[in-house]
């Protein structure tokens, strides 16, 4: 694929296409985050070509496709300066949950009548996303079948193995002259357009992907209308958010941000099978909930979108384990890392249908659920999910190793994440050599998010529980966990917490900016933390845009690395409130107008991830080869950054 690829989102749906609005179905470039092109359902490609021919070859882009909610585009037939074109393609194209519409005009540049032939090739391969990785495993889909069945309207595309059941079904108004096959599987619909002088032709096509188990949704007439009611979706979930009046910036990276946030929520349920609506974390792999993003993206969003909390806390209740689930990862009250809906997890072929690789989703959970009730007073929800928090005070203090080891810890799973903590990639938690740590791993942030779980819980324990000896028994969990991390972690000829111990209790001493979630945990005496707070805002951890995720200098630092060395816009949300929590005002101003400033270059919208290379050095922040466009926590970042300076 040679042109870009552009991202429409609503909901559980995404489809990625080039620059002239086709799908050439080709698998997913060069990293593990590159995007496939088509259109996906749960975890499934429903639409693995889209490609328009006018009079057998493919028009060339006169005005290609520009980023927004909806995709248009000015096509003509490819030629020279000697020859202007016979016709003009006018295309636009729209996402909604579950289904994806285009209006094609073509209007003739000729001064006599014309006839124009048009087709658009369509097909749905199924294939699920984890097929699609870089990795490019195979697996084994013993007995699957597709087929096609021609309508008179258009065309159905359908596929079975066993009792899984997808569907694609195209539909053209006016119907197409002809379906015809094209030995490869897919379908050729086609027209035989008459055109007056000047004169002009409309197609409609409507696509409704069926996911096994999902009801056929209702597809939008036009991209016009399906536009529309994405629009009001945005500015109704954008709707009386105090945006800061003197820095008009920031005030547009969070419009941005909540219009993101808006269309990035999928379907879940609740722990009495309601229906929810809950932030994905990202496109284009993971447009499904994940514990650890929605969590901090609810979080992020707490002082101005109550109603994400609200959802996420009693969807992931749903899904907290109950048993030990070895190929999982699943423990007794554990909150859900990832879940899956394709038909690799259904299969179970892939550990994701509800994996549980996290060991920091679970005191999030806690920390949330405290924090929404000091926000709205909401006492409901707290006494609703009583059983579920204390479910996940008890996964920390006995399979999380609270008890055991004295801090939360994970071992690397096999089948599934190396790293269970939030940079999780196979070598983030390294030395500063880049040596990577062998057996149990005690990450620093995860003891932050204990801290102040334990803490949050034992307030509940007290105000909505009426149970003071709980309350007591975890605020003295947390003192003790308070005072060994300070001993244990604390790295005194650098003045600064290692990254990680190992099993053995030794550091893992990459200079991180894990330390500054300590600072939002508040897990740091005061002179600690005012220590880490200023050493983060030096010139090896600062680039300009963001504190490095570690600083330069080391081995281990790398400007392109995932995890060791770019910058991630939500670690530096969680870092400027903590800076703010621990005075560091003047710092957490500086960490803010970096991250707005790269907001601003890029239309306002923050990315999953930076490069890391320094703003001395490069006038606009480098993009991460393969960032998630789209990304919940960092749509939600701008809020937190609101909620730690103001409109400073």
């Amino acid at each position: 694929m040679t042109d870009r690829q552009h991202l429409l989102v609503h909901g559980g749906t995404f489809v990625a296409v080039g620059d002239g609005g086709d799908i050439s179905g080709v698998r997913g470039g060069g990293g593990s985050h590159s995007a496939p092109d088509g259109m996906f359902v749960r975890d499934a490609r429903h639409l693995s070509r889209w490609q328009l021919t006018v009079d057998g070859a493919v028009p060339e882009a006169l005005s290609p496709v520009t980023d927004g909610d909806s995709a248009r585009c000015v096509l003509v037939p490819r030629g020279g300066r000697q020859e202007p074109p016979a016709h003009t393609l006018f295309r636009e194209q729209a996402v909604t949950d579950g289904s994806f519409v285009e209006s094609l005009r073509i209007t003739s540049n000729r001064p006599v009548p014309t006839t124009v032939r048009v087709a658009v090739t369509a097909d749905a391969d199924f294939t699920d996303q984890f097929e699609l990785r870089s990795d490019h495993r195979t697996y084994a889909k013993t007995g699957a079948v597709r087929s096609r069945q021609v309508l008179d309207d258009g065309v159905e595309f359908r596929y079975q193995r066993g009792e899984w059941r997808s569907c694609t079904t195209v539909t053209c108004e006016p119907a197409p002259d002809g379906v015809e096959e094209t030995g490869t599987g897919a379908r050729r619909l086609v027209w035989a357009l008459d055109l007056e002088p000047h004169g002009s032709a409309e197609l409609a096509l409507r696509v409704a992907a069926r996911p096994h188990g999902m009801p056929a949704p209702q597809v939008p007439p036009t991209p016009a209308v399906a536009n529309a009611r994405l629009l009001a979706l945005e500015g109704e979930f954008a709707e009386g958010v105090p945006f800061p009046s003197g820095w008009p910036e920031l005030a547009a990276a969070c419009a941005r941000g909540l219009a993101d946030l808006a269309v990035l929520q999928v379907p879940a349920t609740g722990p009495d099978g309601e229906e929810l609506r809950v932030p994905a974390a990202g496109v284009p792999w993971f447009l499904t909930l994940l514990g650890r993003d929605a969590l901090l993206t609810s979080l992020f969003a707490l002082p101005y979108r109550p109603q994400l909390a609200a959802a996420t806390l009693p969807a992931l209740a749903a899904a907290q384990a109950t048993e030990v689930g070895v190929g999982t990862v699943a423990q007794p009250g554990k909150i859900v890392h990832e879940v899956r809906h394709g038909e690799l997890a259904h299969f179970g072929q892939v550990p994701y249908g509800r994996y549980y690789g996290s060991v920091d989703a679970t005191p999030l959970f806690l920390v949330l659920l405290g924090a929404y009730v000091e926000q709205t007073g909401d006492t409901a929800l707290a006494h609703r999910l009583e059983p579920n928090a204390r479910a996940a005070i008890g996964w920390m203090l006995d399979h999380g190793g609270l008890t055991s080891r004295g801090y939360l810890v994970y071992r690397a799973d096999e089948g599934g994440l190396a790293n269970q903590n939030w940079k999780d990639s196979p070598g983030a938690i390294c030395s500063g050599d880049g040596s990577r740590p062998t057996g149990p791993v005690m990450a620093a942030g995860a003891q932050g998010y204990a801290y102040d779980a334990l803490r949050r819980t034992a307030q509940l324990a007290r105000t909505v529980w009426d149970d003071e000896v709980y309350a007591a028994l975890l605020e003295q969990a947390a003192g003790d966990l308070r005072d060994r991390f300070q001993r244990d972690f604390w790295m005194a000829d650098r003045a600064f917490p290692a990254l990680a111990l190992d099993g053995d209790g030794n550091h893992v001493d990459a200079l991180a900016s894990d330390a500054g979630h300590l600072l939002w945990s508040g897990l740091l005496d005061k002179e600690y933390g005012e220590l880490v707070g200023r050493r983060l805002l030096e010139p090896d951890f600062f680039s300009g845009w963001g504190v490095r995720t570690v600083a330069s200098g080391q081995p281990a630092y790398h400007p392109l690395s995932y995890h060791r060395g770019s910058v991630w816009p939500h670690d530096n949300a969680l870092i400027t409130l903590g800076l703010a929590r621990y005075g560091l005002h003047d710092e957490a101003r500086a960490v803010a107008h970096g991250l707005v400033d790269a907001a601003t270059v890029a239309g306002y919208r923050l990315p999953e991830v930076l490069a890391g290379y320094g703003r001395g050095t490069h006038a606009e922040p480098v993009p991460y080869p393969h960032a998630c466009v789209r990304e919940s926590r960092s749509a939600a970042a701008p809020l937190a950054l609101l909620t730690a300076v103001g409109g400073a």
